[in-house]
This record gives C-alpha cells, structure tokens and sequence, in this order.
C-alpha cells in the first residue's frame, strides 16, 4: 500500500514539473471516479488507481512494462542521429518518466521491442548473462542452405570479437528465410553472422524474447501495449528450447 498526493502522483506519471501538475489539477483537467480533483493535500492510495486528464483514462503504474512491435526506419536511441527514435511512437509521459528500448533493434528490423522506466528489468533483459533467448526471422539474399545452418550453429568469426559467435538454434523457413536464435545481442549480429557465413541479410524481423511472441500479442507495426504479470513471467527463466 502506497499513498502519494495527487501533484505527485501526476508527476511520477510522467506528466510534468510537480508545479504544472498543481496547475493541471487547479484547472479541473483531472478527475477520480468521475468527480472532478481538487485538492492537491489529500494522501491518496495509489495501487489500482485510475485517473483521467483531459478525458483520457490512466492507471497508476509505478513502473512501466511496454511491448512494441517496431516499424523500419525508427532508431532505439533517446539522441536518434538519421531517424525518428521509437519513444517518438510512444505518449509523451513516457519520455519524461525514463522510459528506454531495452537494447536496440538496428533501424530497419522490424519486430518485438521492450521499453521500460525498470532499470534492473532492463539489465536483465540486456545482458547476455542472463541467458534471455531473442528470436528473428531472417530474409536473406541467396537460398539457404544446410551448409549456411550449419556455419551458424557451429560459429563464424567477426570481426573485433575475441571468438567465433554461435546460434543457438537456427532453421530454414524457406528458400530465403530462417529462423535464427541468439542470447548475446552483439552490434548488427544477425546481419554480420549472415555476412561472415558468406549470405546476406536483407530483411530483419525479432519474433520473439524469451517465451514472449509478438504473434500472441496481436500488435500491428507501430502499435504497443503494456505487459502484464502473466506476461512478464515469460520473459524469465525458465525458456522453452526452441527446436
């Protein structure tokens, strides 16, 4: 049980300043239950509460959980250099509350993208540490092969990586599809494994983080929705082996 005034909830919120919040209230912007807030003073319960601000409904989330399928040509960053960045596609509370991509999808693959105000959320979710399998459907400019699983299930050597760098699983989908599992996350690493397996990589899509599937999660490019408990469990060990 929490109890927080209601500038301050509004600012933990992502909403703005504590002062902007007072003026929001003071302007009748906000109401609980239907009836109109005022008072700034009261200790009000925060678990399950739900608010609106200009006619639009909120619940009160101390910390976020966002699923977001990503379109090509947004970048994963909060200084994005060449493109929109993806907290762009996101309501506006969400940058002022910290919200970040839990690591990056390169700005043309499409897919699975989680964001979260949750730092230790996101470290676990980041690091290869923690073993977290990120699946993707990889089109490629040459047929596959069995000779091209092969080289990526046995490991090919990029370049400025100590080792060589292995899937963890990879099938073929079809003549230019495969289905590749990775748990390290390097720089472009689907791309440059293609590349060093003597392929090339000309459509990247992430299909799934854990036992988590964009799929299940009914999200069209560019729409996102919050995760809840029974869907944060699937982004924790144990992982379903893919085959």
């Amino acid at each position: 049980m929490s109890k927080l005034t209601l500038d301050r909830i509004l600012h933990t919120q992502g909403f703005g300043t504590r002062k902007w919040c007072r003026e929001l209230i003071a302007n009748g912007e906000v109401s609980i239950a239907g009836h109109v807030a005022t008072d700034t003073n009261i200790p009000i319960e925060t678990d399950g509460l739900e608010f609106e601000i200009y006619d639009e409904q909120w619940v009160f989330r101390k910390q976020v959980y966002i699923a977001l399928n990503k379109p090509a040509n947004f970048e994963c960053s909060r200084k994005p250099s060449h493109h929109p960045g993806v907290l762009t596609i996101l309501p506006d509370q969400f940058t002022r509350r910290d919200v970040q991509p839990v690591g990056r999808l390169d700005h043309d693959t499409t897919g699975l993208l989680l964001m979260s105000d949750d730092g230790a959320f996101i470290h676990t979710q980041s690091s290869p540490k923690h073993h977290v399998p990120k699946i993707y459907v990889a089109t490629t400019h040459e047929p596959v092969t069995p000779e091209l699983i092969e080289q990526l299930l046995k490991g090919v050597k990029l370049h400025d990586e100590p080792g060589s760098l292995a899937a963890e699983t990879c099938r073929m989908i079809d003549s230019n599809h495969l289905e590749i599992v990775l748990e390290q996350g390097k720089y472009h690493q689907v791309k440059r494994m293609l590349a060093a397996a003597g392929n090339h990589c000309t459509a990247l899509n992430r299909s799934q983080i854990g036992n988590l599937k964009l799929a299940d999660l009914n999200l069209a490019q560019g729409a996102w929705c919050y995760l809840d408990a029974a869907q944060l469990t699937l982004l924790t060990p144990p992982f379903t082996k893919q085959t």
